[in-house]
């Protein structure tokens, strides 16, 4: 931890101390107050240089289980009050997308910080390998189908980012796209993959611009935690459904997955979708900051319940006493 990490965790605790003494109380679970210098933390900042190892996937601010669970719990109570605010103003929607290596957490995460919201109004995707239909069309097409109407979220369990990851790392897999241009390996420079850059930007801007939040969270877990959760999967029984021996394969290529971890921060955390690289060694640490980026993120914009109109009210008023009158 560094300098700046260790003041931002001292300043967290004392705001925390300072907020529980005037309550005469030293309950977590009234307030979360996660300062905004320790979400910057975990901000890969527009227009910067990122590489992966600058973000530490052991982070925590020095908040303990005991602590990060409770603020979990009541960030989830007010999401879902949120939700119900969201989806009566109906002028917004929210994209929630999740990138992670293998065993990060992605499926606990959304699975413990989306919880008990309204599954009418939520929709979770995951995508796999592209099938022959979806490659005769853009990389684009399969996701933006599935984007998510207004007053709805969307969660994205891998994404289009996938196109400038798995298959950066494996350029034969591009071949496939049967694209102008690119009939060799050796016809994808580095050119395209900044195309491919802009392209997205491109896209996540008209989003945003017609009314869709942009949230997107790189599950940053290390290497060796990586390995002790492989192992567990291993040898209990009720996870071996969730190991492929594909896994420990592509754990060949980390190297050249930070490599394009470290260009998708770089050139696609832009001031109208940044990336949170959330610290996922910690499982609790984790499913609170990802908790509290949303939440943060929903409280900034001007969600309200619709006001009806003068003559709506006045039906009402005559609805109301027509049954009050009933006998």
């Amino acid at each position: 931890m560094n300098f700046y990490e260790i003041l931002c965790a001292i300043i967290y605790h004392f705001n925390l101390y300072l907020y529980c003494f005037q309550c005469n109380s030293f309950s977590f679970v009234k307030k979360n107050i996660m300062s905004e210098s320790i979400i910057n933390i975990l901000k890969a900042a527009p227009g910067k240089q990122h590489q992966v190892s600058h973000f530490d996937p052991e982070y925590t601010a020095s908040l303990k289980k005991k602590e990060t669970e409770p603020l979990l719990t009541a960030n989830i109570k007010e999401l879902i009050d949120l939700q119900a605010k969201l989806y009566a103003d109906n002028r917004y929607a929210v994209l929630l997308v999740f990138q992670a290596m293998d065993a990060a957490g992605k499926d606990g995460t959304i699975k413990n910080v989306m919880s008990g919201l309204n599954p009418q109004g939520t929709e979770v995707y995951s995508f796999k390998s592209p099938s022959e239909v979806e490659l005769d069309h853009d990389y684009f097409w399969r996701t933006y189908n599935c984007m998510p109407s207004r007053g709805n979220f969307g969660i994205f369990n891998r994404s289009y980012y996938e196109e400038v990851l798995i298959v950066k790392v494996h350029p034969e897999f591009l071949l496939r796209q049967r694209l102008p241009g690119i009939k060799t390996i050796a016809d994808i420079t580095d050119s395209f993959w900044k195309r491919r850059y802009r392209q997205i930007n491109d896209l996540e801007q008209h989003l945003t611009e017609n009314g869709t939040i942009i949230l997107k969270f790189f599950l940053n877990v290390s290497k060796e935690q990586q390995k002790r959760r492989f192992l567990k999967r291993i040898e209990d029984s009720t996870r071996n459904w969730k190991f492929s021996s594909a896994d420990v394969k592509e754990r060949e290529h980390w190297d050249s997955y930070m490599l394009a971890y470290s260009d998708l921060l770089t050139h696609t955390s832009t001031e109208v979708a940044p990336w949170y690289v959330i610290p996922a060694d910690n499982k609790s640490f984790m499913r609170y900051a990802v908790s509290e980026i949303i939440l943060n993120r929903l409280k900034s914009i001007d969600l309200s319940y619709p006001e009806l109109p003068e003559t709506e009210m006045i039906r009402l008023k005559e609805a109301k006493q027509l049954l009050e009158n009933e006998k």
